[in-house]
């Protein structure tokens, strides 16, 4: 089975830059791209409980890493679970390796042996590696202690979720990215009428995006109540 990689910078979410982040810890962004472009060489453990952006950070730093001519490799743990030996073969050769989703092999040992076996590898070839999870190694459950120190030695980042405000500004800022035309009373009416996890805010704003230029109208509450009582999307 091949490694699930995003290979070129084309192919990384246009939203998701360290840029666009919002609610980091304070210096954590320039921390992280400082990495990503390779003027630090600390690994970094990104924690935090789902919804909190790990996966926009990692996918992030990728596309920092390639834009500085670096060679960078995402990898989706739960895509590989029970083999993730196979999926890391080799990546010890690339500059950048960003593991997103301990969580999903934590509890795996045949997963955290092969875990195990590349932090080493990439630790003596001078890979920088980025793990992300929602619990700290200590909580994860995992079997091998020794996989577990070795994550603990990791410079520790500590997402928190977001409030209603923080919730806002990301939506405004995703919606000015897209130039998408928003009042904001209607980005008060969805934080108040909708659900509230981030994720599905942001899948529910690129829904609005293309029902807004299918109908050529600005995304109001009227339009809002209008779309969405003819249907919204699953999310």
């Amino acid at each position: 089975m091949g490694v699930p990689q995003l290979p070129l910078a084309l192919h990384y979410p246009r939203d998701q830059r360290l840029e666009s982040f919002i609610g980091a810890p304070d210096g954590a962004l320039a921390q992280l791209h400082a990495i990503a472009v390779g003027a630090s060489h600390d690994w970094i453990y990104l924690e935090g409980a789902a919804g909190t952006g790990k996966t926009h950070q990692a996918l992030a730093m990728c596309s920092s890493a390639e834009q500085a001519g670096r060679l960078p490799t995402y990898v989706p743990l739960a895509s590989v679970v029970g083999r993730v030996r196979v999926a890391l073969e080799g990546l010890e050769q690339r500059e950048l390796v960003a593991l997103d989703g301990l969580d999903a092999v934590a509890g795996n040992r045949e997963d955290e042996i092969a875990l195990f076996d590349f932090h080493n590898r990439a630790r003596a070839a001078d890979v920088t590696v980025l793990y992300t999870a929602q619990k700290s190694p200590g909580e994860l459950g995992l079997v091998l202690p020794d996989l577990r120190s070795r994550l603990g030695q990791c410079v520790r980042v500590l997402l928190q979720p977001l409030d209603e405000e923080g919730r806002a500004a990301v939506l405004r800022e995703r919606a000015l990215r897209r130039g998408l035309a928003i009042d904001e009373a209607a980005i008060e009416w969805l934080l108040s009428h909708t659900g509230r996890e981030l994720g599905g805010l942001i899948t529910l704003l690129d829904w609005l995006d293309r029902e807004s230029l299918a109908a050529k109208r600005r995304i109001t509450v009227p339009f809002l109540r209008q779309v969405l009582e003819e249907g919204r999307p699953r999310y």
